[in-house]
């Protein structure tokens, strides 16, 4: 099983090389980098270009690593037996499966996606530990072990809102997705927009590169970001000379409410704009 990319996702020759790795050694891939650098659609197009199914385990702040095993919901038990139900002499009615055990019972190898490991409990990595590393667990409620019946292939992406424990960073195969070149952007456009204008392309790149390395910039504009502004800028029929404007009166790049969104980084380009008039006077 080697992943050489999809036509729908441009993947820089390191990402393979990581990628493929993380397959061959049965780690998980733990991918950081910038919001909207393609994180998560990774794992979605190594499950497309493998044939594999997908399980998705998207993390949350309250997420608790039990519930990617299994959850026994006792409060229905103790309902249904009020009721006088037959499903309560099996505890098994009330196991609910977790992701974890999804993809180990999966008939054909999974990719297994662990999404923003970070936005959970610091004590979150550390509890999948032996999960991860002996692909089994044991569920105290039945008595029974659940063993992978395959290793899945695990990515799991990080937005570096926390330092993830050591113990858990030697388990994977760690990969930083960097912020893409302007010809690799110009790849990513094309397949995203096929046939796409290259003027606008090329103003559009350069404006927004600029706009990234403005100083002081609170939240840099991502690359789906860059898409949505695109797209945006082909539907307001908005040319190239437009972009090319260097007038101090139009600093701020039109429909700049897809790349800025925050309310310092629109004040910061009005105080530049506002000090570029009083030089141009």
């Amino acid at each position: 099983m080697r992943f050489e990319g999809t036509g729908g996702y441009v993947a820089t020759d390191d990402l393979k090389v990581a990628v493929n790795a993380a397959i061959t050694l049965e780690r998980p891939l733990l991918v950081k980098g910038e919001p909207g650098t393609g994180k998560t659609v990774l794992a979605l197009e190594i499950a497309k270009a493998l044939g594999a199914p997908m399980i998705e385990w998207h993390v949350k702040s309250t997420t608790k690593a039990q519930q990617g095993l299994y959850e026994y919901d006792a409060v229905s038990r103790l309902r249904d037996s009020q009721l006088g139900d037959e499903r309560v002499k099996d505890i098994r009615n009330y196991i609910r499966r977790g992701k974890l055990w999804d993809a180990f019972v999966a008939d054909e190898r999974p990719v297994l996606l662990i999404d923003e490991i970070d936005k959970a409990d610091i004590e979150f990595p550390n509890d999948l530990l032996q999960e991860l590393d002996r692909m089994e667990f044991f569920v105290y409620e039945t008595g029974e072990t659940v063993k992978a019946r395959r290793r899945p292939i695990v990515v799991i992406t990080s937005n570096n809102e926390k330092e993830l424990p050591d113990a858990f960073l030697r388990r994977c195969f760690f990969h930083y997705i960097r912020f893409p070149d302007a010809e690799t952007m110009k790849a990513i456009v094309e397949v995203h927009f096929p046939g796409i204008k290259q003027r606008l392309v090329s103003e559009a790149l350069r404006l927004f590169y600029e706009v990234r390395e403005v100083p002081g910039l609170k939240k840099k504009p991502s690359t789906s970001e860059l898409l949505d502004w695109l797209k945006l800028l082909m539907v307001e029929d908005i040319g190239p000379e437009i972009l090319r404007e260097r007038d101090p009166k139009k600093l701020i790049p039109p429909l700049h409410g897809a790349l800025l969104k925050n309310e310092q980084d629109v004040h910061l380009f009005e105080r530049l704009a506002f000090m570029a008039r009083r030089e141009a006077r």
